[in-house]
């Protein structure tokens, strides 16, 4: 059959396996061009200041509040040339269209996460009402760390649109729609269609993908038990505002022992009034896990970019060992397969030697034509694999990194609130020896 003479030369053609050596190679040599830019937070302070909730119309001229945030951007140093102090009020969809940008611009590289729109896995005592003063707090922390992540990406730092997102107020939607960024998204329907009919898939690729998706699992259960330990650490302490009850409403029939009760229940009361505090910093550390559980999908992004690269590649290949087929039986006069045009012949006669030669002519010329295309699709699917790996080996450097921190961090956290409720129990024996 035709179809299969096809991907056996496709899998010659398409994905290329490099071996380590050349991996490393191509790391390396991607990242000494990289470091010839600087970054742009080495040059320049960029923090989301503040946020404030507005009353405006929306697009179908309906009344709405929304939230925007404050950005704030000045030079490092007074030696930092080309950089003025600027502030500037951006909405949350301006952060979502800035990412969609850098996603469509930069298949390669694995964008930053936003923080979420609404709150999810949380412990039911927190609000998911997006316009929660804490929830929206939270929320302005995460665009700060977006936009940090962002200037210091060293590829992304450099993207023009990305700066005018950080200084110029007016216009700044019709720049990036400008840049016909829409035109160049791939349709998600065209994804997943690659995902399912890529003959030849990059075992690298399959391997991130797979590990994205179990990433995704295990810090989905990660926040989930999380949520259920705040639910039960609220509840530990709350319990003991209880014990300050008792024990003052005790001190109160007690001559000998009413200051040491009295002491121990303001003791208690203090312990179970922190717990609000406690669970606000652990939120934070929750935030942390959730910006690499959003990563996931940046992850899963890259590889379906692949997908459809190797695909593409392996259609004009295809296209390509076609065409080859078909000048082959142009010239012997033989068909291989079962075709309209072996029907034809039959039927009608053979074409003459005249229309053979205007064929023949026609698909040299596309024969041609797809030779140039598989070796543009082939240059274009080795450099999309060469950056990309670059970036994902950074990637996987930063989350170690930052995991490996916030989780340290949290373990800490427990620890010290284990030795308050330790500290708590010892000052009220102490009250009580006192008694």
């Amino acid at each position: 059959m035709m179809a299969d003479s096809g991907p056996k030369e496709v899998a010659v053609i398409g994905n290329t396996e490099l071996t380590s050596a050349e991996l490393d190679n191509n790391i390396k040599n991607t990242m000494v061009e990289i470091e010839k830019g600087t970054s742009l937070l080495r040059k320049m302070e960029i923090s989301v200041a503040e946020a404030e909730k507005r009353t405006g119309k929306n697009t179908v001229n309906m009344q709405e509040i929304y939230t925007v945030y404050l950005i704030e951007t000045r030079p490092v140093d007074a030696l930092t040339e080309g950089i003025t102090p600027d502030s500037l009020w951006r909405r949350y969809s301006e952060f979502e269209l800035l990412r969609n940008y850098l996603l469509v611009t930069y298949p390669f590289v694995v964008v930053a996460p936003l923080p979420e729109k609404r709150a999810e896995i949380v412990w039911h005592k927190l609000s998911a009402d997006n316009m929660d003063p804490d929830f929206v707090e939270r929320r302005r922390v995460g665009l700060e760390n977006f936009l940090h992540r962002v200037a210091s990406h060293p590829v992304l730092c450099n993207d023009n649109i990305f700066y005018i997102f950080l200084t110029e107020d007016k216009d700044w939607k019709e720049m990036v729609y400008e840049t016909g960024f829409q035109a160049k998204a791939d349709s998600r329907l065209k994804a997943v269609n690659a995902a399912f009919r890529v003959k030849n898939p990059d075992g690298r690729f399959t391997e991130l993908k797979h590990y994205s998706d179990e990433l995704q699992t295990v810090l989905s259960q990660l926040l989930r038990v999380r949520a259920r330990v705040a639910d039960r650490l609220y509840g530990v302490y709350k319990v003991h505002g209880n014990y300050g009850r008792v024990f003052s409403e005790w001190s109160a029939i007690e001559k000998e022992m009413g200051d040491g009760l009295q002491s121990a229940g303001h003791h208690m009361d203090a312990y179970a009034a922190s717990v609000d505090d406690i669970l606000e910093e652990e939120e934070h550390y929750a935030d942390q896990l959730k910006e690499y559980l959003f990563y996931t999908d940046a992850l899963r992004a890259v590889c379906r970019k692949h997908e459809l690269t190797q695909f593409e590649l392996e259609m004009v290949a295809l296209d390509l060992a076609c065409k080859k087929q078909q000048k082959e039986e142009l010239v012997t006069g033989t068909v291989r397969t079962f075709s309209l045009k072996g029907m034809t012949s039959k039927l009608f006669g053979q074409e003459t030697a005249e229309q053979r030669e205007a064929k023949l002519q026609v698909l040299e010329q596309q024969l041609k034509e797809g030779e140039e295309a598989v070796k543009e699709k082939n240059t274009e699917s080795d450099e999309f694999v060469k950056t990309a790996w670059v970036d994902i080996e950074r990637f996987k450097d930063q989350k170690d990194r930052d995991l490996k921190e916030a989780l340290i961090s949290y373990a800490v956290m427990q620890i010290s609130m284990c030795k308050k409720g330790i500290q708590v129990w010892t000052n009220a024996k102490e009250c009580f020896n006192k008694m």
